[in-house]
Parts: structure tokens; sequence; C-alpha cells
């Protein structure tokens, strides 16, 4: 009996430490969508925050996501971008609803190449 529950607390504690990077990406996920439209909405430009906001898209590509929901996501990504090309042409909000469109669509540009690097990573390295 004893170590039946050793074996199932420390099955516990690998489910609870996957979780927890589950969570984090998650969070981080969702500020990076808000800080990245925030600051295309007013039109904030920084090199460090561009970076940031890239590796944390990639991270949660790569981790957080499942590459096989990447034919959703992609075309999601899609109508992003041909959104944000389109809603220029609106008077006075135009240009806040472009720059938040713009900056959306550039965080999601690393998420789907992490999606992308892992699918073809698990098609033809990983077991699927």
């Amino acid at each position: 009996m004893a170590k039946k529950d050793k074996k199932d607390k420390k099955e516990k504690e690998q489910t609870n430490s996957g979780t927890d990077v589950k969570t984090v990406l998650r969070w981080s996920y969702v500020v990076g969508i808000l800080v990245a439209s925030i600051a295309g909405a007013i039109g904030f430009k920084n090199d460090v925050l561009s970076i940031v906001l890239a590796v944390i898209g990639l991270l949660a590509g790569l981790f957080y996501f499942d590459s096989a929901d990447l034919m959703n996501f992609g075309l999601r990504y899609l109508i992003v971008v041909a959104a944000a090309s389109s809603l220029n042409v609106l008077p006075v909000v135009g240009a806040y609803i472009t720059g938040f469109f713009t900056a959306f669509a550039a965080f999601l540009g690393p998420v789907v190449l992490g999606m992308v690097i892992m699918y073809f990573w698990n098609k033809y390295f990983g077991n699927t």
C-alpha cells in the first residue's frame, strides 16, 4: 500500500507542475494580447516590448496550444490580418482600430509560427 501511495503522490505532483506551466503560459498569452493590442491602439512602439511579446507568443505557440488545431488557428490569424488591413478607412476611429488589430496580428504571428514548428515536429519526429 505504501508504494502505491508514493506513486500516486508523485503522479499528482507531476500533474500539478504541468498544470502550473500551462496556467503560466495561458496567462502570459492573455496578458500579451492585451499589452500588444493596447500599445497598438495608442500607437506606442518599443523594440524591447516587441521582442518580449514575440518570445511570449512563440513560447505559447510551442507549449500551450495544440498543434493539431493549426488550420483553424491559422485561418483566424488570416482573418485578423485582413481586418487589420481594411479598417483604416473608418473615419475618426480607423487609426486606433487599425493599430489595435495590427498589433494583435503581430502578436499572433509568433504564436502561429510556434504552432507550425510543433506541428512539423510532432509529424516527423514525435509521437502523434
